[in-house]
């Protein structure tokens, strides 16, 4: 039975932004080896949209307060990427990682999964 999903970041700097999830974020963590960190997530949920490009895939961290979310991540020197934009489904940003990518950030308007 399947019981859990492993999402993989690839970053230019993997360190920085392992340091991010950590000290930044406070996400709970064990060392695979070799300072290998592996990431605890929050409960997640998954949807599959259409398109007429080729498939992607993307990564949005939940919030329940998308303002207050920011404030205290901006207090912390996470750089916000987008301005909040208003969409059919919630309140989206984007921040930027230390290594130079990006994660999408949301407080849902729709039912939740979890």
């Amino acid at each position: 039975m399947i019981n859990g999903a492993h999402v993989i970041i690839y970053s230019r700097d993997p360190e920085a932004d392992r340091a991010f999830f950590r000290d930044t974020l406070g996400y709970h963590h064990v060392d695979a080896g070799h300072g290998w960190l592996i990431f605890k997530l929050p409960p997640a949920e998954l949807a599959l949209h259409p398109t007429e490009g080729e498939p992607a895939h993307e990564l949005f961290l939940m919030c329940d307060d998308v303002a207050a979310t920011m404030a205290d991540l901006a207090a912390k020197g996470v750089e916000f990427t987008i301005p909040v934009t208003e969409e059919r489904w919630g309140l989206r940003t984007a921040l930027r990682l230390p290594g130079g990518g990006e994660l999408g950030l949301y407080e849902p308007r729709h039912p939740v999964a979890i």
